[in-house]
């Protein structure tokens, strides 16, 4: 999804990633310089950095005023972005993808066998940031790359599979995107020494934000042009990945005619005309309803925290999603 990071309504959130925009770079440089190359290929690329913004703001949210964020704070937005990176390089070497952030995408530059190695040592240096706020974040951190791996794994096993199930796709979402906006924010208030249950609500709404947001892309996948996507509309299903509104047409009306289409390797004039065909149906405005759902769940989170700055930032960018939301419904 486009659009500036929500989190700025912070007045020091803009400061705060400055400050780790300089430190990630940092943290990945090596003594060999073409290994610093690629290691900051994607993070010289830019970013909305909405991750680490949550693990700033969950930090913020022990604070009654705004103030600078703690360096345990950035530290942690940094680990929680170096996997996210990490991710990224897999993932362009799975899709084969050639562009990303504008930008050649490592292995389209530099091929497979660096990309992963590149990310590896990215997901590497993640670790040895998260180990030095301890046991906890440490064990947090790992569990949290496992839940990427098989959230993934779980997509890429259901390619192209006209079983896949609405329950199958919320497993694969929640690993390969909610747990590691639920971590985001679980790590800020770890580091901020937050009593448990505020903790436990910062995680719920990490995870029913990440859950939101992943449907919401997925519909705009299928509803937005190709210039405000970067990419063909209804590029998932040229993939074989059949997400939430392209399962919920394949269980209504017109779910005999979309099945004829799918199930396998597609033309751009099928893609085109299965992807007209979901958005003519309920499929898109069943699935906007379940990310609203999730996002809502989200903000209810919220409510058992005492107001913060913290708080202002995090409701600011579920309101942001909803928004995102009810454009994707018009």
């Amino acid at each position: 999804m486009t659009g500036s990071n929500p989190l700025q309504v912070m007045p020091s959130m803009a400061e705060d990633l400055e400050r780790l925009e300089t430190e990630l770079i940092a943290s990945v440089c090596s003594e060999n310089p073409f290994l610093t190359e690629i290691a900051t290929h994607l993070i010289a690329a830019g970013g909305k950095r909405v991750r680490p913004g949550f693990t700033i703001a969950a930090a913020a949210t022990a604070l009654s005023v705004d103030a600078p964020a703690s360096d345990e704070a950035i530290t942690g937005g940094m680990a929680i972005e170096l996997v996210h990176l990490g991710s990224l390089y897999h993932d362009d070497v799975m899709d084969e993808a050639e562009v990303r952030r504008t930008v050649d995408s490592v292995n389209a530059r530099w091929g497979n066998h660096k990309a992963i190695l590149a990310g590896d040592y990215l997901l590497a240096k993640a670790s040895e940031l998260a180990a030095s706020l301890g046991v906890e974040v440490a064990a947090l951190l790992a569990n949290t790359i496992g839940q990427l791996c098989e959230g993934q794994l779980l997509e890429l096993e259901h390619s192209f599979s006209l079983d896949r199930t609405e329950d199958l796709y919320l497993r694969s979402i929640n690993g390969k995107t909610a747990s590691l906006l639920a971590a985001s924010c679980r790590i800020g208030g770890i580091v901020a020494d937050l009593p448990r249950k505020q903790i436990d609500a910062l995680t719920t709404f990490g995870f029913s934000y990440g859950m939101a947001f992943q449907i919401v892309d997925d519909v705009l996948d299928l509803v937005s042009n190709d210039a405000e996507m970067g990419k063909p509309t209804g590029h998932d299903l040229e993939e074989g990945v059949y997400t939430l509104p392209v399962l919920l047409t394949l269980a209504g009306p017109t779910g005999g005619e979309l099945r004829s289409m799918l199930g396998g390797p597609i033309d751009p004039a099928t893609r085109d005309a299965a992807a007209s065909l979901i958005r003519e149906g309920q499929g898109v405005s069943l699935a906007i309803d379940r990310a609203r759902s999730y996002a809502d769940a989200g903000r209810s989170a919220l409510e058992a925290l005492p107001a913060s700055p913290g708080v202002t930032g995090l409701r600011a960018a579920a309101d942001y999603l909803l928004d995102s939301v009810e454009a994707a419904a018009t």
